[in-house]
């Protein structure tokens, strides 16, 4: 089970005291600073893509795209880890490497302070739609593909990848960019969002002379949680 511990705990209400990065957030999804989760779970979506719908992601895509270009260089981790992401950029908000697993860490990282404000209700939105509440975000971050450079055929092999739902929100396409899942083409919409089944072989070009970003996110559901790491409010209702 994935067990979390206070120091990222968030409140369940804007009244609430709570700690941590998410502090006042409505619904009860939360970042973990240590995760144990089961090993043989599996979360897989039995389709290659779903399609969650529309989402108001106008404030976020803004925040994005006013990022300086620094801010995408910052952090070289996903790419110096993931050999097929080596070719684009990311502003990563959370993240682990899944080093340890099943006893993982997950760190708030540095496009946190510019992301969060807009990313972080969008998130919510996304989850309290489409998901229970109560789980945990072990990675968020904008991802950009460069002009003329692709993401190569793999499947996301990690334990992590497979006890997390992967949602990808489209910010910059171009009509030239073709999402490969399971042999088939996939065009993602601005201003939708979507769950990608990462455990299928998956890939991505970029043929067109704009870049490619996507803000995506993993979210393990709450059913992962061991009931030890409840928040106080929620043993009192248990």
């Amino acid at each position: 089970m994935v067990r979390l511990y206070s120091e990222w705990m968030v409140a369940e209400t804007p009244s609430a005291p709570g700690v941590g990065p998410y502090s006042g957030i409505k619904n009860n999804a939360v970042v973990a600073s240590t995760v144990a989760t089961k090993r043989n779970t599996n979360v897989d979506i039995d389709t290659p893509l779903r399609d969650l719908g529309d989402v108001p992601m106008q404030s976020l895509k803004e925040a994005i795209e006013s990022l300086e270009r620094a801010a995408w260089l910052d952090n070289q981790q996903r790419q110096q880890e993931y050999d097929v992401h080596r070719r684009t950029e990311s502003v990563v908000m959370i993240f682990t490497s899944g080093d340890g697993w099943p006893d993982i860490k997950v760190t708030r990282e540095a496009g946190w302070d510019l992301l969060h404000e807009a990313a972080v209700p969008l998130m919510m939105e996304v989850i309290s739609q489409h998901y229970p509440v109560g789980g945990t975000i072990i990675r968020a971050m904008a991802a950009k593909l460069l002009p003329g450079e692709v993401i190569t055929p793999h499947r996301d092999a990690h334990p992590s990848f497979h006890n997390s739902h992967r949602i990808h929100i489209p910010i910059k396409t171009n009509a030239r960019v073709r999402f490969m899942i399971d042999g088939q083409p996939h065009k993602l919409e601005i201003g939708k969002a979507y769950e990608i089944n990462n455990q299928k072989t998956h890939s991505v070009m970029n043929k067109g002379k704009e870049e490619r970003i996507n803000f995506i996110f993993d979210y393990v559901p709450p059913d992962l949680i061991a009931p030890e790491t409840l928040t106080s409010q929620e043993q009192a209702k248990a």
